[in-house]
């Protein structure tokens, strides 16, 4: 897909303050540090539109970035990163419950996950999560490019084998780096937007 525009619309906590215009959303969600601003940033073809952080838990809103004029991506806060406080944990949480329960434009998910390593227990808690809400889900194992291609097949199935990735969903191996995996990442995304 070409991308001629990108921009952030807005940062939300509560249904009142999402976008109000129906055109369908895809939530990012994954650990924090996994590389979801890297992925938005790689997909749309630019360098800082959403930022990238050394630090995780920097995203504490929904960031709704509507791309083309036709869609969104909403970024969702990242799980999993300790510093965060049990009671911030809790108030992402309901804002996260808020949005996947609610939402009658999310069209579907991106479970961003690290392909070097086995998914956490908090990827297959959000995976499930993802799939009580019936959302259809497309699995990115980013970094990719740091896995030797003899092994990839290897840390492919060890993502699909850990998550119990259902027979609809899809697992899409991604690099940030070098673009490895873009076009079938939007291949699949066009059947949602």
């Amino acid at each position: 897909m070409k991308i001629t525009t990108a921009e952030i619309i807005t940062s939300a906590v509560s249904a009142k303050q999402y976008p109000n215009d129906r055109s369908p959303e895809i939530a990012l969600a994954g650990r924090s540090n996994v590389g979801k601003s890297s992925f938005i940033n790689k997909m749309i073809q630019r360098k800082n539109l959403v930022r990238t952080s050394s630090k995780p838990g920097k995203t504490q809103t929904l960031n709704f970035y509507k791309i083309n004029d036709l869609f969104y991506f909403v970024d969702v806060p990242g799980y999993g990163y300790a510093k965060v406080s049990k009671k911030e944990r809790e108030k992402w949480g309901g804002m996260m419950e808020e949005y996947f329960q609610t939402r009658e434009t999310l069209k579907a998910a991106i479970l961003i996950t690290d392909i070097r390593h086995e998914p956490t227990k908090d990827d297959m808690q959000m995976y499930g999560y993802l799939k009580y809400f019936e959302l259809p889900v497309i699995i990115v194992g980013t970094k990719l490019d740091k896995i030797p291609k003899g092994k990839r097949v290897k840390h492919l199935n060890q993502t699909i084998h850990t998550l119990q990735v259902e027979s609809t969903d899809i697992v899409i191996p991604f690099s940030a780096e070098t673009g490895e995996g873009k076009a079938d990442v939007w291949s699949i995304l066009k059947k949602y937007i």
